[in-house]
């Protein structure tokens, strides 16, 4: 009785899925990685790690490929405006590669053209 309201949107609406196996992957990893993570060496290297792992999952959601997103992030990072990084988050990052001025910042980064394959094209 207690779940009525949750079961008749569920009835309703079919779009919503009869399982929950997507967030139970989700949950998985984490589990998995609590076992990893429990040897971060400090409560800093956790805060880094929690931060590092969320920022990867983000890309997963917005299905950006994620040694891509992190190398054109390191490459643009260190002459980036402070008050201007949430620009670079994986939310805003397929509208900011579009940017011409961003574009030849990534082009001109000699990190990034030493770690791009041969024949690769720009990051999308």
């Amino acid at each position: 009785m207690n779940q009525r309201e949750a079961l008749q949107r569920f009835v309703a609406d079919a779009r919503l899925p009869m399982h929950n196996n997507a967030s139970e992957r989700e949950l998985r990893r984490e589990a998995v990685g609590r076992r990893n993570w429990l040897f971060v060496g400090s409560p800093d290297g956790a805060h880094a790690n929690t931060t590092f792992v969320s920022l990867l999952a983000s890309c997963a959601m917005h299905k950006i490929e994620p040694w891509a997103y992190l190398r054109d992030l390191f490459c643009l990072l260190p002459s980036w405006p402070a008050n201007r990084v949430l620009e670079l988050a994986p939310a805003n990052w397929t509208a900011l590669l579009q940017d011409s001025e961003v574009q030849q910042r990534l082009d001109a980064n000699i990190f990034r053209r030493a770690t791009l394959r041969p024949g690769a094209q720009r990051a999308a």
